[in-house]
């Protein structure tokens, strides 16, 4: 969806969504060819611009995301992979803070440099597609106005079957401008719903929403009550001494870590109580003598 969006706006008006709505072009660098907008960007540079909007930011998100699963199973021994990738789980773990670091750092220099007027760019991302921002200049804009025009006005004919031509092509010519239109108001709400449901705000939106009163306990019956443990250092799960306490702030109730985390990826709800639990839910307990 986004490779289609993308490369409809670049053909149409040689700037991604975002940098069309803010009035800004892709202008080519290297030997001086003046285009108008309309026209798009030349084959080298649209296609080296789709691929830098497109597939680096997607391949940075994944590897951000595998960074972060491998960390935290890291951490606690969740899941440990087999003794041939070990290794290279490892080495990716302790590279990938160094390359994220030089990454930012990288756009961050093309910045400052920016600012100071050192680099027509302001992110190697640019420079690499060998294009340049600029606005939109009248030339453009009438450029644009001529183009939708000339696609309305169609050669009148007193035939049938010109009729038909002109009439179906009026009709096509209004469902592109619709769905240009829908597209781009869908967009906004896409980009606003992702944000509003992304992991990183779902904490800001439990806050800010009130939890319901949670249902009666189900598992607290006397049978439970006798089935869990006498020793308090007995994990209510294994029924083995906890290793890497852990306590579940839905009930309270602490266990090993590894099966709390377990239990509760699976289920989504507290072992004992049958609150239902997220993994959020987890906290670590460090022991004044460790």
């Amino acid at each position: 969806m986004d490779f289609l969006l993308q490369r409809h706006y670049l053909a149409r008006t040689s700037a991604s969504f975002s940098e069309n709505f803010y009035g800004l072009k892709r202008i080519p660098v290297g030997p001086r060819i003046w285009r108008l907008a309309s026209y798009g960007l030349p084959r080298a540079q649209h296609w080296r611009s789709l691929l830098m909007i497109i597939a680096i930011p997607y391949v940075k998100v994944k590897l951000d995301r595998l960074f972060a699963r491998l960390r935290e199973e890291d951490d606690y021994a969740i899941h440990l992979p087999a003794s041939s990738w070990k290794r290279l789980y490892k080495a990716f773990l302790a590279a990938y803070p160094f390359m994220n670091m030089s990454w930012e750092g990288w756009f961050l220099t093309y910045r400052l440099l920016y600012i100071f007027g050192k680099t027509p760019h302001h992110s190697p991302l640019l420079r690499a597609a060998g294009v340049r921002l600029g606005n939109l200049t009248p030339a453009d804009l009438q450029s644009f106005e001529q183009r939708s025009t000339s696609r309305s006005k169609t050669p009148t004919s007193t035939s049938v079957v010109g009729k038909l031509t002109s009439f179906f092509a009026n009709a096509l010519g209004g469902a592109a401008v619709s769905l240009s239109t829908g597209v781009s108001v869908g967009i906004f709400f896409l980009q606003f719903l992702e944000w509003w449901y992304s992991s990183e705000n779902q904490d800001t939106i439990k806050s800010l929403s009130s939890l319901p009163t949670p249902p009666p306990p189900v598992h607290l019956d006397k049978s439970t009550n006798d089935a869990l443990p006498r020793q308090k250092t007995v994990c209510p799960l294994c029924n083995k001494i906890r290793t890497n306490d852990t306590a579940l702030a839905t009930s309270g109730y602490v266990y090993c870590y590894r099966c709390a985390y377990n239990y509760v990826k699976h289920h989504q709800r507290c072992p004992v109580t049958g609150y239902p639990s997220e993994l959020q839910h987890l906290v670590k307990l460090y022991s004044p003598e460790a």
